[in-house]
């Protein structure tokens, strides 16, 4: 592996220390007559293996406190929790050379790799394991901890075998152009209307629930999100909204049925529209409401919205692009119009990541998380008035949940509609997500804003409305 190829990982692994594990694994390679050690199994007996590995695992993973997790390797052989605590989970080794590719230069990319190919599995609670994932790919393990393994590691086999199943994404073009948003969307969206039906609402609302109780169903805090925005943009019948990234369409459905106005939703996914147009169709509302494969920089209507909402798109625009995000809404809107921005954020105190990320790689290509500062001041930039921010960080944590249990409810017919890798990928990428929002890394905010004429905001003097 080369010395670059580690450094690029991050994690905190200095050059020095790739260069020592470089040496390592030459001196592996030579150490039997220029062979390398591993390149017969049966030269290395497998009880070694596992001894090899359980001498790897205090060195790595013993510093993590509470150590309230097992590990089970692949011949049975358990690795238990420390003296008086209990497993929320246990993390399965299926083969030795999961070690190796798992520990060696261990980043949110590699582990990733590893769990979709099904070098490793979790048992019990998926969402607690990720704790243990920030701790092994952080600066919980001190270089000289690595740097004593990585011979070791080394020792494990490699595994060359050709990935199956969903690819990692080859975005091309520049980034965020028309051509190269497209595909970074169909690659995301159009993995199958069925698989997505199997775990969210009836609706397929794809974004984040809003809740009254914990407790409650998420059809109906699906359909109270819904009736949310349509109180916040004051929907009255005769008027024109468009929603910006309308998915299946459920927005602009309800809206056009509860409040009697003319919807037009926009999507890069052609399946999302179809389903969305078939869904239309079936509850009678072709006069009022339709869906249209259109990028929000193609949207030309000299007539105006009086109401626009962009509801779980917004990370698909890029910081490059907020100008024109912005200055296009605005001048969509009609004066006195209002615009509903939602979308998930970044902490303002966070060290950019350096290299891609497995949701970079197998899940949002292109995705590009700002802090929900930068976006009100672009927003105010492109003229303005910011008349409410409210976070739903807390409903996003229920609702992702909601979409695991789903999933994992219907994984048989999951597999079928897509594939295991596949699969595997949203899993994953859903605990994962329910853990980064839960512990305050992104976060999700609504942002109110009004082309205000004159002075003139057209908006009450309190929130009553919204709730009554």
């Amino acid at each position: 592996m080369p010395v670059d190829t580690i450094v690029e990982g991050g994690s905190g692994v200095t050059r020095n220390m790739a260069e020592a594990v470089n040496r390592c694994r030459m001196a592996a390679d030579h150490r039997y007559g220029g062979e390398p050690v591993m390149a017969d199994p049966l030269t290395y007996p497998a009880d070694r293996f596992v001894q090899t590995g359980l001498g790897i695992l205090p060195l790595l993973l013993g510093g993590y406190r509470p150590r309230n997790f097992a590990v089970r390797l692949w011949d049975g052989t358990i690795w238990g929790p420390e003296e008086g605590q209990t497993a929320l989970f246990t993390l399965v080794i299926h083969r030795p050379g999961a070690l190796r590719r798992m520990f060696l230069h261990p980043t949110d990319l590699s582990l990733g790799n590893a769990y979709i190919h099904g070098d490793f599995d979790i048992e019990g609670d998926f969402e607690s394991s990720f704790a243990l994932a920030d701790y092994f790919t952080g600066p919980g393990i001190g270089t000289a901890e690595r740097v004593r393994c990585a011979p070791k590691l080394l020792m494990f086999p490699a595994d060359d075998r050709p990935p199956s199943g969903r690819q990692a994404v080859k975005c091309r073009g520049p980034l965020h152009s028309l051509f190269r948003d497209r595909n970074a969307v169909q690659y995301h969206y159009d993995v199958s209307n069925d698989f997505f039906s199997l775990w969210l609402d009836r609706r397929m609302v794809y974004s984040t629930a809003y809740f009254s109780d914990p407790r409650e169903d998420l059809d109906t805090a699906q359909e109270r999100k819904l009736e949310y925005i349509c109180r916040k943009l004051r929907l009255h019948r005769g008027e024109r909204l468009l929603d910006i990234g309308c998915g299946w369409g459920g927005l602009v459905t309800y809206a056009a049925k509860t409040r009697d106005v003319e919807a037009v939703g926009i999507t890069l996914s052609r399946p999302q529209a179809e389903l969305a147009g078939q869904r239309i169709r079936e509850e009678g509302l072709e006069n009022r409401c339709r869906v249209e494969v259109l990028d929000y920089r193609e949207v030309e209507d000299p007539s105006g919205y009086d109401k626009i909402a962009s509801i779980g798109m917004f990370e698909h625009v890029g910081e490059s692009r907020l100008e024109e995000y912005f200055g296009r809404t605005w001048r969509l809107l009609r004066p006195g119009g209002v615009f509903l921005n939602h979308g998930i954020a970044s902490r303002a105190s966070d060290t950019p990541r350096r290299g891609p990320s497995f949701v970079d790689r197998y899940v949002f290509p292109d995705g590009d998380l700002v802090p929900i500062s930068t976006t009100l001041r672009v927003a105010e930039k492109c003229g303005f008035e910011v008349r409410d921010v409210e976070s739903l960080r807390e409903h996003y944590v229920l609702t992702l949940r909601h979409w695991f249990r789903r999933l994992e409810a219907s994984y048989g017919k999951a597999r079928q509609a897509a594939d295991e890798v596949t699969c595997r990928i949203w899993r994953l990428y859903l605990s994962g997500a329910a853990y980064w929002f839960r512990i305050g890394r992104n976060n999700v905010y609504q942002a109110l804003l009004v082309k205000s004429e004159g002075g003139r905001s057209g908006m009450p003097l309190t929130r009553a409305d919204w709730y009554s």
